[in-house]
């Protein structure tokens, strides 16, 4: 066995001789960058080896300088001795900036749920509710069992029907009906479908229908978050989110499907990811200050992959063609059951799926998002590394799914990262001497570059001329920030001695194809659903786009490079994480729960990969911002203007 030491988090951990360096980091509970789980192709995982050595960890992915100064990938890297391994600051992560406020871009509208429109429409209905009692006490002529003497006041004093009792409830109700002297709180869980009974899922002695708690939680491929939510009032009592512990075993929902398939895969990932799910749950009921014993239902919503993860369902064949899911539709579990820990009477409710590709998180967001129930025809965009496409009204509903890749992520950017702190997130060019002016989050050097950030870099240097329509860069230009690397062309966005890293900070020409290839899958995505469907662009009234991204996301930008259609931009809301918004809704409401159930039924998906017009459509779309310009005049009119002002 062999000692190794990571640093700065002082967490040392015994392994046996030839471990990987990286199961050596996720067993000590280290995070390192693993963009492609392991396989040694993304570069991300490089760690510093202090003392010690290691066999292999050698790849074309770190220069001559970089493996003199002792760098090493640690998914290559083996441990042949006692370590001291330091993980340099880009290599990490940061989960602090999941919990800022995000401030939204310019020209993005914002929806928050509007509680009192759902009063005043009959909507806020709780699913679980409280109902106070005030029992006759049992004497020899009145000795009905105490399961009988609640059931039948609950009938006599609230005319409650249709009853059944938790056995959880009736293992404690001899003690809980004499503590106060049968003066009990019973919660009941109202039935989705009208013909269903009510279910007794607790009982509390005295009066506590004052304290009735849900939890709503997005389980995210990249971050999970969790609310406390105040069944009396509607209000958010606590939030809060953190990195998702898969994101050690892969970036994206391929790679994890395929370690999911190694020995003992499936109930690691499931174990990492219900750890998450606990620590989030113990932050949040800390902080809203409730008793765990008053959280009646927990709401979770999640992709199809994440959903049967979490459940420990094999995944496999999410992937392979036909690319059919083990379930859309999962009956309520008891949330102890899953590892969760909460009370044995609280409930775990899933969202359903529609498709392997479109899964619960997105049938939240329609929700949530109120699209179907609107006569208005709604473009319904989750951009992320899966990016989720929905397109309807409350008649009809029609969704996609495509892969888009990890580059909105940082993924497959060379200095690519998330939107942490010393994510170059905003970017301008002087038009004069092309030297950049960069925002990082937390206004501190910067370290990399996040999705919004090259968004942004991308489409200001294709207005400027700086790079073609092919994302090639402009190499007559007069700037010392444009140069040839390893016969890679890349943009200098900041000099070594102005970063953290102690390198420079690039944008490549690699990194370019790579989003191109990225707002390409998006873009024919959306121009491919709506003409399955005989829609064009001109027929959309709204478009909403949900997503942690978007709430960064500048819009003109997004239409410059050809990731969104050109729209007016008033016709765009942003609701932020959608999937957590529905999550907080079906808590909020039984209406929301019994729609749900329609409203996948109603949903239509395709399969782009399996639509021909798909792969037309992508190609031409792998240009900035398209082939056909004609579809983004305003840009057209714009980059007329320039031409004509430079000749």
């Amino acid at each position: 066995m062999h000692q190794v030491l990571f640093l700065p988090h002082n967490k040392k951990i015994a392994v046996s001789d030839g471990e990987s360096l990286i199961r050596a980091a996720m067993e000590a509970g280290v995070h390192i960058n693993a963009s492609c789980g392991g396989e040694g192709v993304c570069g991300k995982c490089r760690v510093i080896i202090e003392q010690g050595t290691v066999r292999g960890g050698i790849s074309e992915k770190l220069s001559r300088q970089d493996r003199q100064k002792g760098f090493r990938l640690a998914c290559l890297a083996r441990v042949v001795s006692d370590l001291e391994v330091r993980i340099p600051v880009e290599s990490s992560i940061d989960s602090k900036v999941l919990n800022l406020q995000a401030t939204p871009r310019k020209m993005a509208r914002i929806r928050q749920i509007n509680l009192d429109e759902l009063k005043e429409k009959g909507l806020f209905v709780p699913p679980v509710e409280k109902r106070y009692l005030e029992l006759p006490e049992p004497t020899v002529q009145d000795n009905l069992p105490d399961v009988t003497r609640l059931v039948s006041y609950l009938k006599l004093k609230h005319d409650e029907h249709r009853l059944e009792v938790d056995l959880s409830v009736i293992r404690k109700i001899p003690s809980v009906m004499r503590e106060k002297d049968f003066k009990v709180t019973a919660t009941l869980a109202r039935p989705v479908r009208d013909s269903g009974k009510t279910r007794i899922i607790n009982i509390q002695p005295g009066d506590t229908t004052d304290r009735n708690y849900a939890i709503a939680m997005d389980i995210g491929t990249t971050t999970i978050y969790g609310q406390v939510i105040d069944l009396k009032t509607g209000s958010i009592l606590s939030q809060y989110g953190d990195f998702n512990g898969q994101i050690s075993y892969g970036e994206d929902v391929i790679s994890r499907i395929v370690f999911a398939e190694k020995p003992g895969g499936l109930d690691r990932l499931h174990e990492v990811v219900i750890e998450t799910i606990n620590k989030i749950l113990k932050r949040i009921i800390k902080k809203a200050g409730v008793d765990p014993d008053e959280i009646s239902t927990i709401t979770l919503a999640g992709n199809t992959t994440m959903t049967q993860l979490m459940l420990k369902i094999d995944p496999r064949y999410i992937r392979r063609s036909p690319y059919v899911p083990a379930a859309t539709l999962y009956p309520p579990f008891r949330a102890a059951d899953l590892g969760m820990e909460l009370g044995d009477h609280v409930t775990a409710l899933i969202y359903p799926a529609v498709s392997s590709y479109v899964g619960g998180d997105i049938v939240a967001g329609v929700m949530g998002s109120g699209m179907y129930r609107t006569e208005e025809l709604t473009l319904y965009m989750d951009i992320g590394t899966n990016a989720e496409i929905v397109i309807g009204n409350r008649d009809w509903l029609a969704c996609a799914a495509c892969s888009a890749g990890p580059a909105f992520e940082g993924g497959g950017i060379k200095l690519g990262m998330r939107a942490t702190e010393g994510a170059i997130e905003d970017f301008s060019i002087d038009p004069l001497t092309l030297e950049p002016m960069n925002i990082t989050i937390g206004n501190v050097r910067p370290k990399g570059i996040c999705g919004s950030g090259l968004i942004t870099a991308v489409a200001t240097m294709f207005e400027m001329g700086i790079i073609d329509n092919r994302g090639k860069f402009n190499r007559s230009l007069d700037t010392k920030r444009i140069r040839e690397v390893d016969g890679i062309c890349e943009y200098v966005l900041a000099w070594a001695e102005e970063t953290q890293i102690d390198r420079d900070v690039v944008l490549t020409e690699p990194d370019i194809e790579n989003l191109i290839r990225a707002k390409g899958a998006m873009y024919s995505g959306c121009m491919t659903l709506l003409e399955e469907v005989g829609l064009s662009v001109q027929n959309i009234d709204r478009i909403i786009m949900a997503g942690g991204f978007g709430s960064y996301v500048d819009l003109e930008k997004a239409m410059t490079i050809g990731l969104l259609p050109e729209i007016n931009p008033e016709k765009v809301t942003f609701i932020g994480n959608g999937s957590l918004m529905g999550a907080r809704m079906s808590s909020l409401t039984n209406r929301i729960r019994k729609d749900v159930v329609e409203v996948t039924k109603k949903m239509t998906n395709f399969e782009l990969s399996e639509t021909p017009s798909y792969m037309d459509h992508y190609v031409a779309a792998l240009f900035l911002p398209h082939t056909d310009m004609d579809q983004f005049p305003k840009l057209k009119a714009r980059l007329k203007e320039r031409k004509e002002m430079k000749n």
